[in-house]
């Protein structure tokens, strides 16, 4: 712990010394449309609808209630980051199958249908990579495979087909040795490559739990910013506390109550996925403002099951 507390601050100083908001780096709320991308080296793979739809992976749903719901994620996410010139966005949860992933993908495939950017969905899950799955391709070689050897990224990266202007980097093999890869030199010379290439890309990373690894604790340094997944009637106020803690100099801003059950007029028959909500916090001066509201919020959802 003490090892990744030393991390920590080293990569909190470099990043002050570098310029949190580079000109070079971070979202431009002016950046020109792109209007069409043709991959000369991302491969593009297809993608079976009825996979997509099965894993509740959002395309083609526009007129849809999660996708209303996602599209209101999309548009205040994209006030928080270009209000401060970020563009690299961390998607975690306290504790496991709390919809994060799913979240991260459906945040970026609402993303990607602005036409002003691009999105990039890295899975930096590396024990256990699951974002290929979510669109039915084969575990193959990813960010584990680049980060332990010698491939190039570009052999690395997916679009999958129909979906513009996103590209995904897979996990690729599992590590046990995660954390330390995900706090390697060459990670953090990847996410800053990955933040300044493209003023018009938004850089979204899948990252493992918080309270089951020190993995995301210890990449949160290098993006700019954390959105925190939480589920309906499982995520506790006990898991919620310990979360902001290990967060508490890490911008946060806000948290998506995921599988929500209250029934809504549009679809009275559906008891899941039907509210989403951001709980958006300016900078970390409100963070004490922002536990309580999130610790009212759990007792409020898991009342009668404590």
């Amino acid at each position: 712990m003490e090892r990744i507390k030393q991390a920590l601050e080293k990569a909190r100083e470099d990043r002050l010394r570098n310029g949190q908001s580079s000109s070079l780096g971070g979202l431009q709320s002016t950046a020109t449309p792109v209007t069409q991308i043709i991959y000369s080296q991302t491969r593009t793979q297809q993608v079976q609808k009825h996979i997509l739809r099965e894993q509740r992976v959002m395309v083609g749903q526009k007129t849809d209630a999660s996708a209303s719901a996602y599209g209101i994620l999309r548009t205040q996410v994209l006030q928080r980051l270009g209000d401060n010139g970020w563009n690299a966005l961390a998607i975690t949860s306290p504790g496991s199958s709390e919809g994060k992933t799913l979240t991260a993908i459906n945040l970026a495939i609402s993303l990607a249908q602005e036409v002003t950017y691009t999105v990039l969905l890295v899975d930096a899950n590396l024990r256990q990579p699951s974002v290929h799955a979510y669109f039915g391709f084969a575990q193959e070689k990813g960010l584990s495979d680049y980060l332990t050897g010698d491939i190039p990224l570009s052999s690395l990266l997916i679009n999958p087909a129909g979906i513009e202007r996103l590209v995904i980097l897979p996990g690729g093999t599992p590590l046990d040795n995660s954390s330390e890869m995900l706090n390697s030199p060459k990670m953090k010379q990847l996410v800053e490559e990955l933040k300044e290439r493209y003023r018009s890309r938004i850089v979204l990373f899948d990252l493992p739990p918080l309270l089951t690894s020190s993995d995301a604790l210890a990449f949160s340094p290098y993006v700019d910013a954390v959105l925190l997944v939480l589920e309906d009637g499982k995520t506790s106020a006990e898991e919620i506390r310990g979360a902001t803690e290990l967060l508490q100099n890490t911008q946060l801003i806000g948290t998506v109550l995921n599988k929500s059950r209250r029934v809504t007029r549009q679809n009275p028959d559906s008891d899941e996925w039907m509210e989403m909500k951001l709980h958006t916090l300016h900078n970390n001066k409100y963070m004490n403002g922002a536990r309580a509201k999130l610790h009212k919020l759990a007792l409020r959802f898991r009342k009668g099951k404590a």
